[in-house]
């Protein structure tokens, strides 16, 4: 017995995401992680990271110019072939899936993962839902692929991802309230009242995987503070030795939190990216997004 298990644990395996973990695509180069993309639509025509060059800045010029913008989910048979690449040259999958309080492709992963049961007994794929969102789910899977790097088993690594997932705080504000209603997250009221008040949300991603509202401030600089502000009463002994931001082409904004992080806390080690059009197209224009491990969402 105990040789079938040293068996099982050294076969090879590949840690995948997907587009909305919003990664530079140097990050995934230099640590061999895979990718399963999630579509979206500009004006009727289609694009996906994994084809497509994605010019982000872009992307939100389209947006600010009133595209109209769609976002596709993972379906079964994508991840299926995705996943088989792998298994073929017998490799298992550790896929950490976006948000199922988000989206369906963590549900579509899972059909697909079943499915190639039958044709690979022998090889796993073993699916996440990381419950988190745009660079929370890529601060998770940082995590993930770290200790892969550092020789952890494949069943090591998913049982910290389970036990820290909810532990990965995200703190968000929004610039335009207006593309979180369109997208249901907020009521048509909160919209109005917020864009004639110059009022910010603070949002965060709840234990549920979805957007809830926190709190409101009156001003763009007061929300980006308040991200920083929710940090500290979250953080609490979580020792953090890096943190992520996203952001909806405001790199200067994004800049200005990751300064104040600095101050702070003094954690220097930090990635600054997009928010991608998958996210994007629902938050807007503006977003800036906060990520890090705490003692409680």
């Amino acid at each position: 017995d105990s040789k079938e298990d040293h068996e099982l644990s050294e076969k090879k395996f590949v840690i995948v995401t997907d587009t909305n973990a919003d990664f530079p695509e140097e990050y995934l180069k230099n640590h061999g992680l895979g990718r399963l993309c999630l579509s979206f639509s500009v004006n009727g025509k289609t694009f996906c990271a994994d084809k497509d060059v994605i010019d982000e800045h872009a992307f939100y010029d389209q947006m600010r110019a009133g595209a109209d913008v769609k976002t596709m989910q993972v379906n079964p048979e994508q991840a299926k072939s995705y996943f088989e690449q792998y298994l073929k040259d017998g490799i298992e999958v550790l896929y950490l899936a976006f948000s199922s309080g988000l989206s369906g492709s963590y549900n579509s992963a899972l059909i697909a993962a079943d499915e190639l049961k039958e044709s690979y007994p022998d090889l796993r794929v073993v699916v996440v839902d990381t419950l988190c969102a745009s660079l929370g789910q890529g601060l998770l899977t940082h995590y993930a692929v770290t200790m892969k790097e550092s020789g952890k088993s494949l069943d090591e690594i998913v049982s910290w991802v389970e036990e820290n997932k909810l532990h990965l705080c995200h703190m968000f504000t929004v610039d335009d309230l207006n593309h979180l209603y369109r997208g249901g997250r907020v009521s048509k009221t909160t919209a109005v009242l917020g864009t004639v008040l110059n009022i910010k949300p603070l949002l965060h991603v709840d234990d549920a995987g979805k957007l809830i509202p926190l709190g409101k401030v009156r001003g763009r600089k007061q929300s980006l503070i308040g991200l920083v502000n929710m940090m500290e009463e979250r953080i609490g002994s979580y020792h953090n030795e890096v943190f992520f931001i996203s952001h909806g082409d405001c790199l200067e904004d994004a800049k200005f939190v990751a300064a104040e992080v600095q101050k702070r806390f003094g954690i220097q080690k930090h990635l600054i990216h997009f928010v991608g059009p998958t996210i994007g197209a629902h938050s807007g224009p503006g977003t800036v997004a906060l990520f890090f491990l705490g003692e409680k969402r």
